[in-house]
């Protein structure tokens, strides 16, 4: 029928993803964009605030990832990132060396602190 329209999608729309090297996939919540003040002032995720780090949920990584696993919390730097969108969800590109920090409950609260 002349017509009629179709979505049109490629075979690589569908095809699985392999993490290479040192990378990490990782999701950023909700909650990490919008902050509020201890006064209660609401400040926009496009506020710019002098180097501050953001915590993501790690999706998926490479095989040369040691020191995070997925489902694990990883706080990085905004500015080391690379974003990507995979089956129409927004996530971020990172090295290893790119992250500060690992929050996980398999981790032994040696440092004292906790989210």
């Amino acid at each position: 029928m002349h017509g009629t329209l179709r979505p049109v999608t490629s075979a690589a729309d569908k095809l699985p993803i392999k993490m290479l090297s040192d990378r990490l996939l990782v999701r950023v919540g909700r909650d990490d964009g919008e902050r509020r003040s201890t006064g209660g002032i609401l400040i926009p995720a496009t506020a710019q605030m002098a180097k501050r780090l953001v915590w993501a949920q790690v999706v998926a990584l490479g095989p040369s990832v040691r020191s995070a696993e997925v489902d694990d919390r990883v706080l990085f730097s905004p500015e080391d990132r690379f974003e990507v969108e995979v089956q129409g969800e927004d996530l971020i590109m990172l090295r290893e060396r790119d992250i500060h920090a690992v929050a996980a409950e398999r981790i032994e609260a040696s440092t004292g602190l906790y989210l």
